[in-house]
């Protein structure tokens, strides 16, 4: 059963010539209408995240200042990021997207949610918007969750670093957050040396890939590194920051997966989970609208146990080298984290969030 929230942000949110636009939407919606799920889709409507919801990981002046440029007609709050009058409106409906599916997974005790919600999120940090998202909304539903107990995973397979999500939870030990993502590539962070803050040693973990990585590539980084500190850590959610945007098709990255590929890895995050009714999708990047369509339908209807997909998986592209390599750069990282607090010293730790953004943009 797919339990769908939304969808927020088909009709509003509009900055017009963009790649961040409302068509993305009607895509998803349309990969899941490919699929005729009948009676195991179920549709629920999200209500606008609270700002209690919001403060959890925002500050209460971002919030403020953001509500305001709306009201007076927006504008840009960088070069990549529009605000329209409708967009304060939209991103807490967006953010809301997935409480609702986590209530209603709670409430059914099966399925799947799917936070079919835009403006994205996951670039959005503490006290600012940027790389399209304005407001975090795998990281209001992962506070939401933590606030009652529960420990969150959330995996991150957008090809560009969740840099927002790794701020927000960078000294959080209850929340585990892994992602995959194209290096080097617009916002410039997610080394492997990022590891976490030193109340959290661990908790972070980056696994950057060249340009032309395959689809067996980010399996390899999800089975090899991901796995393992999945398995120490045991997740009560599993969240998915689920872009489309590492298609060989999408313009604004260089990775070579196909839907597929997606279909695959979704297999091996549904793994991740303690049972059922515990996974939830958010939608994050991806710009072809063709490559959105099918990844969607090929990544749902894996999680919902159907093995079809319009492509083939992709093999032999670069980076399985450096996916290997990426646990002992981890290892070094953390060691070097414990023996600067064992030390009294933690100025300038290097597992910081390194990297100014670079001057790349995603468009």
């Amino acid at each position: 059963m797919l339990i769908m929230a939304g969808p927020v942000g088909e009709t509003v949110h509009d900055g017009g010539p963009h790649p961040e636009r409302p068509a993305r939407i009607t895509a998803v919606l349309q990969g899941i209408g490919d699929l005729r799920l009948g009676t195991d889709l179920v549709t629920v409507d999200p209500l606008p995240a609270s700002r209690a919801d919001l403060a959890r990981v925002h500050s209460e002046r971002y919030l403020d200042e953001l509500e305001a440029f709306a009201q007076r007609g927006g504008g840009s709050l960088d070069p990549d990021t529009y605000v329209t009058p409708s967009s304060w409106d939209a991103a807490c409906d967006a953010a809301g997207a997935g409480l609702a599916a986590v209530h209603a997974l709670r409430e059914r005790g099966e399925g799947v949610g799917f936070a079919v919600a835009r403006p994205p999120g996951h670039h959005a940090e503490r006290g600012r918007g940027m790389g399209f998202c304005l407001v975090n909304n795998v990281a209001v539903t992962a506070a939401s969750l933590l606030a009652e107990g529960e420990r969150v995973l959330v995996v991150d397979w957008d090809v560009h670093h969740g840099n927002g999500t790794q701020e927000i939870f960078w000294d959080e030990p209850d929340l585990l957050y892994v992602s995959t993502h194209q290096w080097p590539l617009y916002p410039g962070t997610g080394r492997p040396q990022e590891v976490g803050g030193e109340g959290a040693i661990g908790s972070t973990v980056n696994v950057p890939v060249p340009p032309g990585a395959t689809g067996d590539v980010l399996r390899l980084a999800l089975d090899e590194v991901a796995a393992p500190a999945v398995g120490a850590f045991r997740p009560d959610w599993v969240l998915v920051s689920c872009g489309f945007d590492a298609h060989r098709a999408d313009p604004l990255a260089e990775l070579a997966l196909s839907s597929a590929d997606f279909a695959d890895l979704a297999r091996a995050v549904a793994e991740f989970a303690p049972g059922p009714g515990r996974t939830v999708l958010f939608l994050e990047g991806g710009y072809d609208m063709t490559a959105v369509r099918r990844s969607t339908a090929a990544t749902v209807a894996a999680l919902l146990g159907d093995l079809a997909s319009p492509e083939q998986p992709t093999f032999g592209g670069p980076g399985a080298d450096a996916v290997r390599a990426v646990a002992g750069l981890r290892e070094r990282a953390m060691a070097e984290v414990h023996d600067r607090t064992d030390g009294g010293s933690l100025d300038a730790p290097v597992t910081g969030p390194a990297g100014a953004p670079s001057e790349r943009r995603p468009w």
